[in-house]
This record gives C-alpha cells, sequence and structure tokens, in this order.
C-alpha cells in the first residue's frame, strides 16, 4: 500500500507539474504571438524619449519568446533590447522632429561598463542636434551616473544619496573554509600576475596581484573621471579631490559641488518636462520608451545584395561542448566561424568577444578556427567588457582587434588547481581509501591522495608548455617578439587603452566601428549582417530553463554571492587547466 501510494502521489505530482509547463509554454507563445501581433506604436507631436532602463542592455537580444520568463513564479519579465538597437534608435531620435529631448529616468542600469560608455558616447551625439536631455534619479551610482553628466540638467530627490567615492576591488579568498573543511588545493600556474586560482590557496592578495587590480582600476577610474569632466565642465582633479575626501555625502553636497543641478521630486522634474513639450498636464507629456520608439521606426529597406558580413557573438564562460547563448562552448562557437568561412555569400567576419576566458583546450579549439578563418576572408575582433586569457586568445588572431577603453583584456598565463579529499573524507565523514594500481601514476590527480613531488613537477611542465603555446599564439598572431609577448603576458590584466599601447589590440571601437573596418577591407558598400549562431529552440529552451529553475532560484537566494560559490564549486570538481581570469570578484562597479 505504501508503495502504491508513494507512486500514485509521484504520478499526481508529475502531471501536475507537466501541465503547468505546458501551460507556461501556451502563456509565453500567446504573448509572444500578441506581441507580434501590435500595431506599430505611433509617436507623437512634443514626444520625450523616456530611458527607463527597466529593460537589460546586451550585445545581442534574444529571439526567444520565453526569454524573461521565470519558471519559478510564473512572471514574465522585461526583454533585453541589445545596444545595436539603442545607438540606432537614439541616433534616429536626434533628428526626429518629433522627439523635443530626452528624460533619462536612472534606477538602476543593467548593462556592463562598456555598454554603458557606448551608450553615453549616443547620448552625447544625441546633444549635438540641441535638443535637451534631463537626468532624474532617488540617487546615483557612480556607474549610473557615467550616464546622468551627459544631461543638461541633473535632478535628485532631497533626501537621496550619490556614492562617489572612488572604485573599490574586494576579491573573496576561500583558503581559510578549505582549511577549516582539511581540502587542500595546490595551484599550479606560469605567471606571476596569473592570480585567479589565489583565492584557494592565499587569505589575502599577493603583491603582484594588488599592483595589477591597482592598474587598471585606476585606469579605469581615470576615464570614469575623464567622463565626468567633459559632461560637468570640472576639472578631473576636482573631481578626484571630492572622491578622495569623501565630500559628496547628501543631496545637498551634490548640489554644492556641482554634480546635482537641482533638488527636486519626480513630480516638479515632470513639470518642467511639460514646459519644454508645451503639454498642459504632466499627464499630458507623451513620453515613448525606447522599446516602443524601436518598434515605431519604419524599417530600414533591406540592401538589394547578396553580400554578408558575419557577426558570431562569443559570449561567456569558454568551455568545451555546445554551449549556450551565454556560454561559449568551443563545438557551437567552432562550428559558426566554419559556417561562415564556408558561406559564399559571407564576404567577411566579425568575432564580438565577451568573455573572462575558461578552458584552454576550448581556447585553442575556437582559434583554430579563426586562423581558417582569416586564411579565406577578412576577420576582425570586437572585444566586449571582457577578453581576457581564453578570451583573448581567441581574439589574438585576427586581423585587427577592436576593445573600448574600458574592456578588460590580457590576462596571458595559464593555471591548474588540483584539490585533494582525503583528510576531508577521513575527518569530516569518516570515509577512507585504498589504492591499488598497476603503475606509480595510475591514480594521479584523483583528489583522493596528495601529489607527489615528481606528479607536482609533471603538472607543471604540462601548464608550461600550454602557457608556451599561448605565448606564441599571441606573437604570431600580433607579428610581435616572443621575448615582448612573455614581458607583458605573465597573466597580466590590462585596459583597452592600456592594451592598445602595448600592441595587443589595434584600435579603440566598438562592435559598429569593427562592423565598418570588416567592411572597408572586404571592400564593401552594401551589405546585409548576418548573426551567428544561431540562437537556441526557443521550445528546447524552455524545458532546459524549467529544469534548471532551481539553479536559478539559488542564484537570486545568493545574488552578488552567487558567483563565489560557482567558483568554489569548479575547482572543487577538479576542473581542468584554465586561461581565465576572476572577473567576479574584480568587479571595481
Amino acid at each position: 500500500m505504501r508503495q502504491f501510494l508513494k507512486f500514485t502521489l509521484a504520478s499526481m505530482l508529475g502531471f501536475i507539474f507537466a501541465g503547468l509547463l505546458l501551460f507556461a509554454l501556451i502563456a509565453a507563445v500567446i504573448a509572444g504571438l500578441a506581441s507580434s501581433g501590435k500595431k506599430q506604436v505611433a509617436v507623437a507631436e512634443n514626444s520625450v524619449l523616456h530611458l527607463d532602463f527597466g529593460a537589460p542592455i546586451v550585445d545581442r537580444s534574444s529571439e526567444d519568446p520565453f526569454a524573461n520568463f521565470n519558471f519559478m513564479s510564473f512572471e514574465g519579465g522585461n526583454t533585453a533590447v541589445s545596444v545595436s538597437d539603442y545607438v540606432d534608435a537614439l541616433a534616429k531620435a536626434a533628428e526626429d522632429d518629433k522627439i523635443k529631448g530626452i528624460f533619462l529616468d536612472l534606477a538602476g542600469v543593467e548593462a556592463d561598463q562598456t555598454i554603458r560608455m557606448r551608450i553615453r558616447r549616443a547620448l552625447v551625439d544625441f546633444k549635438e542636434s540641441g535638443k535637451f536631455i534631463y537626468a532624474y534619479s532617488e540617487g546615483y551610482s557612480q556607474a549610473d551616473y557615467l550616464l546622468a553628466s551627459v544631461a543638461d540638467s541633473i535632478f535628485m530627490v532631497p533626501v537621496g544619496e550619490m556614492m562617489f567615492n572612488g572604485l573599490s576591488s574586494s576579491p573573496t579568498f576561500f583558503k581559510g573554509m578549505l582549511d577549516k573543511l582539511e581540502i587542500d588545493v595546490k595551484l599550479i600556474r606560469v605567471g606571476k600576475y596569473k592570480s585567479a586560482g589565489e583565492p584557494f590557496i592565499r587569505q589575502n592578495l599577493s603583491d603582484d596581484n594588488r599592483y595589477q587590480i591597482s592598474s587598471y582600476l585606476n585606469s579605469m577610474y581615470d576615464q570614469m573621471l575623464a567622463a565626468y569632466a567633459d559632461g560637468r565642465k570640472i576639472p578631473v582633479d576636482s573631481l578626484h579631490a571630492m572622491a578622495s575626501e569623501f565630500r559628496i555625502r547628501n543631496a545637498k553636497d551634490a548640489v554644492t559641488h556641482g554634480l546635482v543641478d537641482r533638488l527636486a521630486y519626480r513630480d516638479e522634474v515632470l513639470e518642467l518636462l511639460a514646459k519644454e513639450t508645451k503639454a498642459k498636464t504632466i499627464e499630458k507629456i507623451e513620453l515613448v520608451g525606447i522599446q516602443d520608439y524601436i518598434t515605431a521606426l519604419p524599417q530600414t529597406k533591406q540592401t538589394e545584395t547578396k553580400d554578408r558580413i558575419a557577426v558570431i557573438y562569443a559570449i561567456g564562460e569558454i568551455q568545451g561542448g555546445e554551449g549556450d547563448d551565454q556560454t561559449i562552448g568551443s563545438d557551437r562557437i567552432a562550428a559558426a566561424i566554419r559556417k561562415a568561412r564556408f558561406d559564399d555569400k559571407v564576404k567577411a567576419i566579425v568575432l564580438r568577444v565577451n568573455s573572462p576566458g575558461g578552458s584552454a583546450l576550448a581556447s585553442d579549439v575556437i582559434w583554430r578556427e579563426t586562423e581558417l578563418a582569416k586564411k579565406a576572408k577578412p576577420f576582425v575582433v570586437s572585444m566586449g567588457s571582457l577578453a581576457a586569457s581564453g578570451g583573448y586568445y581567441i581574439a589574438a588572431g585576427a586581423d585587427s582587434i577592436f576593445a573600448a577603453p574600458n574592456t578588460i583584456t590580457g590576462s596571458i598565463g595559464v593555471f591548474g588547481l588540483i584539490p585533494t579529499f582525503d583528510k576531508f573524507m577521513k575527518s569530516k565523514i569518516g570515509i577512507t581509501f585504498d589504492r591499488v594500481v598497476t603503475g606509480p601514476y595510475a591514480d594521479a590527480l584523483n583528489g583522493l591522495r596528495p601529489m607527489t613531488a615528481d606528479e607536482e613537477q609533471i603538472i607543471q611542465g604540462m601548464v608550461n608548455r600550454i602557457y608556451e603555446e599561448f605565448v606564441q599564439v599571441v606573437a604570431k598572431g600580433r607579428s610581435l617578439p616572443v621575448d615582448s609577448i612573455h614581458a607583458m603576458a605573465q597573466g597580466r590584466v590590462y585596459t583597452g587603452e592600456q592594451a592598445l599601447k602595448l600592441g595587443l589590440v589595434d584600435r579603440m571601437g566598438d562592435l559598429d566601428d569593427a562592423i565598418a573596418c570588416a567592411a572597408r577591407m572586404a571592400k564593401l558598400e552594401n551589405y546585409k549582417l548576418r548573426e551567428l549562431p544561431d540562437q537556441e529552440n526557443p521550445i528546447e529552451k524552455a524545458l532546459e530553463d524549467l529544469m534548471n529553475a532551481k539553479s536559478k532560484s539559488v542564484m537570486q537566494e545568493l545574488g552578488p554571492l552567487y558567483n563565489n560559490y560557482v567558483t568554489a564549486k569548479r575547482v572543487l570538481e577538479g576542473h581542468p587547466f584554465q586561461a581565465r581570469l576572476e572577473w567576479e570578484n574584480l568587479r571595481p562597479y
């Protein structure tokens, strides 16, 4: 009877679960169809482009109707907007007589640092039209203020807060925890700056790591202050002093020091917008959101040409296998590059890299395809927020490399982490192991016994070999002597601005600049873009998301600590050699 009840209950739960899934899929499809069937939005006279940043801004927007559906709560979310759509909309708004200005409604922008700066440059271009930009927020973070500083008038709630105290980095270290658990971890690396494994063997920063973090953090800080200075016409030295002395402690301080123009509540800002647009009341202001405005724009007439430029998005950590839209799988990205290479319509290829690196082997597999593609047609790389370690490996062979000034790149180095669990298993759980082997190395690296000195030397040799191959790849790709690559490598991290001076990248620019360069190299005047790899099947992805709903719940619960959890899990699972940057622990914003 007990078994019968157990199986009956399980069947009932399975039926209910499947029904909920089916309902969710049908609802999402209906929502997607309803959305696609909407009438084109009409932009009224005297409209204000309302940028409330309620949706994430990403390199590549998803075509998946379930992309923002939460399978835990069965609720939808805001659809991400691609940065190229955002920039294109701002350019068209500058020429649109119906758009009188922009209302920056800043309440937290979901975008990485290079995308923020790209949007900022688009806003600067918009200002050249002579139209107004108002910025409003209840409180400004330093990252959000990058956008606000462009505005003609910056408003903040009288009791609002503004953090303006400089940039910092606070890496997390796990050695103390591992010591308590009696788990020993060996770090085998090449490159004194290759710090990704240090959290598992140290309780603080090494001197070399502290130096490199300070170097690129100050480079990013200088870029941030330069942007503020340009927008507010305040000398950089004055801004530096404000932050160093923590002068901005409340909203009034922000006004006193010229960072904010006026303290005002939202309704007061809307009253000013009503006057600007001649609206009778604030309810009559014609506010048009960025996504509605993109929908309202007339469809660009397709160029009558068969010629294509392939834009391949390599986003996320690099690993073997298929990967997905947020993870660089070597099979999937290599296949996309190969597809573009063999497609006669594709005359040039642009690889958009936004990655902290990952598996050294998977990086090499992708690099091989970039070498073959470069022989067939122009091959250009556009670096996003991150193109470090393995992310730089797959970029190094390009004909031309574009980076943003605040791109994080370099980190030319390799490391391996070898955990040993025997003491933990015996002391904490009471499990012990014995061994029967056919040779002295048969059970090497199984995590159940410490490495011998001989084994450690063998692993160090393997890491050395991978590092030398990495250096050779960079030297060949950048046409620089091996010795000079050795000097700038050692796992050292650079900003795009620093990398340009060293010759690791060719130009400062964004994805659109890289595409324009590829077109020039291919001698194309008219072309269409072909985005690769093809995005995942929405139904299959929805089912996968449903199965991973638990992981997403953990992610939401842990918040900023989730990346630390993933990092610790990765090393304890014994992943092999990595060409990777632990960027999760180094974010300055």
